[in-house]
């Protein structure tokens, strides 16, 4: 018996520090990163083109800053290291207290007493794109995420409003319990919003799954639809007159999409929803928020119109818009997404490297190539077409959520691609509180430029 539980505590012993040990580590709550911080001097976190984007500086008495040269710019995704730990912070805690430098060097350190240099985290995020979201979401309350279809990558995180990593110790009452703009929250990812007609993507696959002669679809649109004691107008009271599947989609013609929201299967577009990771986990190294799907069997029309549309009582986050679009994108392939590119010794050796995965196939091939075709449509001459022209090929979806009984209050969506056949970039934008001053797809339109020119 003694020699049984022996062998049993050394195996927990070794599971503890070989499966989850990192885990540990990484916690926020664990003390025990003051003991690494003794010993080693916290690494770098750089962009993917080796531009720095954290480091500790350590003055000549010993003291350790650490410094973020972008200032705001990377506030939530690369996260701070005062107060506890978030964003990258938090996510590679572990490998920025660890060295791995030559065993001699550190030898040497440990004999005089010397602190080791810890390793570096070279992250996907491209500095240039983080940058331009930054610039074009400009002063307004939002959120960007951009991403690499083909591999999982977030080339870029913003959210605003934002605050400044290096001083959040000496602002920490202020942001953590006086701030009415909530500045602390990463609204990429824990931000919850009505997707407006950005989910009229969800409810045209629906659509196409419940009905294969979709493609012969007709409707006439008078601007707008009334059933019940519910009426709903399209958006600044457009009439579209005689749309197909396509050009509903194009124009996001809400009377359309109410009327096929009110000939389809809850329980089936229940299940579409979930398929698409609503009330669901999400693949996401960071904390958010999960989306909601609330459409239930026995909802009334006016329920099912507003769903259909993107309004009503769904909540997604702008990261999970991102993730639909990026397996649209990918030919129904969501690649799981990450943060972390590679991790080096402070001498740039590559000690780990991140390997694109697969995470989950949300749709069929055929099913993405028609989505895919539809939204650049919305690009080409529909309501994107700030997009056309330009010298890559683009496709999206716009959208505009109410969050107030007065209509005139709204939030504005875009969701995106870049270079159409080939997909690069992925994209989705949410300015709060537009109003109709500001256009979300002009921000996507600012940043998609600046990867091309």
């Amino acid at each position: 018996m003694f020699v049984a539980l022996f062998i049993v505590m050394m195996g927990y012993i070794s599971y503890f520090n070989l499966v989850r040990g990192r885990e540990i580590v990484r916690s926020p709550y664990n003390a025990r990163q003051d003991s690494f911080a003794d010993r080693v001097v916290r690494g770098k976190i750089l962009d993917r083109n080796g531009q720095v984007i954290a480091q500790t500086n350590v003055a000549e008495d010993g003291t350790e800053v650490r410094e973020y040269p972008f200032g705001n710019m990377f506030a939530h995704v690369a996260g701070y290291t005062a107060q506890g730990k978030t964003g990258i912070e938090s996510l590679a805690n572990f490998e920025l207290l660890t060295s791995n430098a030559f065993f001699l060097e550190k030898l040497k350190n440990e004999f005089q007493d010397k602190k080791n240099i810890g390793d570096n985290v070279v992250t996907t995020l491209d500095a240039g794109l983080q940058e331009a979201a930054y610039d074009a979401l400009g002063s307004y309350k939002g959120a960007v995420v951009v991403m690499e279809p083909s591999t999982g990558k977030t080339l870029a995180m913003v959210s605003k409003p934002d605050f400044d990593p290096g001083s959040v110790e000496e602002n920490w009452d202020y942001l953590s319990t006086d701030d009415e703009n909530s500045a602390l929250l990463n609204r990429a990812t824990q931000g919850q919003y009505a997707p407006g007609s950005t989910f009229k993507i969800v409810t045209a696959l629906e659509y196409m799954r419940e009905n294969p002669g979709y493609d012969s679809y007709m409707y006439s649109c008078a601007g707008n639809i009334t059933v019940a004691d519910t009426t709903i107008s399209c958006y600044n009271g457009n009439v579209h007159g005689d749309v197909d599947f396509r050009d509903s989609i194009a124009y996001s013609c809400n009377t359309s999409f109410c009327n096929i929201g009110l000939n389809m299967d809850i329980r089936s577009f229940r299940e579409t929803a979930k398929g698409l990771l609503f009330d669901a986990k999400l693949p996401c190294e960071l904390p958010y928020s999960k989306s909601e799907f609330r459409l239930k069997e026995g909802a009334t029309d006016g329920d099912r119109m507003m769903t259909a549309m993107g309004q009503g009582q769904t909540q997604v986050s702008p990261y999970h818009m991102a993730l639909i679009t990026s397996a649209i994108a990918n030919s129904g392939t969501l690649m799981k997404p990450y943060l972390i590119d590679s991790v080096t010794n402070y001498k740039g050796n590559v000690i780990e490297k991140t390997r694109p995965e697969k995470y989950k196939e949300l749709m069929s091939p055929d099913e993405a190539a028609r989505l895919k075709d539809y939204m650049t449509s919305v690009a080409q001459y529909g309501t994107a077409s700030v997009l056309s022209g330009a010298g890559y090929t683009a496709a999206g979806k716009t959208g505009t959520a109410e969050y107030s009984s007065d209509e005139e209050k709204d939030h504005s969506w875009f969701i995106g691609m870049s270079n159409v056949d080939n997909p690069e970039l992925v994209i989705s934008v949410i300015i709060e509180s537009s109003d109709g001053t500001a256009s979300a797809v002009n921000i996507a339109k600012q940043v998609f430029d600046s990867y091309y020119y």
